[in-house]
């Protein structure tokens, strides 16, 4: 504990191959420059990769990019969206484990986690992760559809033995921490970009300013 890890999350590489809205197409970076962030990232010190959504790139593109560097990843999958047009398929899956890399729950139908109703809960928290499961074997990791989340999330997440849950929050997180702030890659990053937001220490009143956004999303 207390040592810092950059969390570098991807979501769709390429060319999406199911219809997607302009804010999830902000998530979207071409297999070049995926290719360029990853050479620069596998540098850096104490560094984590994910993926979120079980887009078919995470297999096609994403997987290879990073057996070549001799490096893995953890793939939040959405099982509703298995076996589905541009998602990733049962098989890929399967293959994911085979090479390596760990396979996390992202829920089943990319909702919201707050203010779930029991049933929705039960549903994104419960039956998701038997879903997967049934493919990758146990599932003890848990991604933040959207990066929403509140107490109450937190709690049922807890209760449910998820050894770690991964965010959207921008900043960095904590080696062994529970809850794991990721800066997902954007259309709008390149490499630059994430080493100064990654690797340069942020003034002390940003990085007061991000902490305290996570408070209050982990105490609403």
């Amino acid at each position: 504990m207390g040592r810092d890890v950059r969390n570098i999350c991807f979501h769709g590489i390429g060319a999406p191959g199911r219809p997607i809205d302009d804010d999830e197409a902000r998530y979207w970076i071409t297999a070049d420059e995926y290719l360029r962030i990853l050479d620069e990232i596998a540098t850096w010190p104490a560094t984590v990769i994910s993926f979120d959504d079980g887009n078919a790139s995470d297999v096609e593109l994403g997987l290879p990019g990073l057996l070549e560097r001799g490096l893995t990843g953890t793939f939040f999958v959405l099982a509703g969206r298995l076996d589905t047009a541009g998602s990733v398929t049962t098989q890929q899956v399967a293959e994911l484990g085979a090479a390596g890399m760990r396979v996390g729950s992202h829920g089943m139908d990319h909702v919201s986690w707050r203010s779930m109703s029991p049933d929705v809960q039960r549903r994104e928290l419960v039956e998701a992760r038997e879903v997967i499961a049934t493919i990758a074997g146990d599932v003890t990791e848990a991604a933040l559809p959207r990066g929403q989340y509140d107490r109450e999330t937190l709690s049922a997440l807890r209760r449910l033995g998820y050894t770690a849950v991964h965010t959207s929050d921008r900043r960095l997180a904590t080696a062994g921490a529970w809850l794991q702030p990721r800066f997902s890659v954007t259309r709008d990053d390149t490499p630059q970009t994430l080493v100064q937001a990654a690797l340069v220490p942020p003034p002390v009143h940003r990085r007061a300013a991000l902490e305290a956004k996570g408070l209050l999303k982990r105490w609403r």
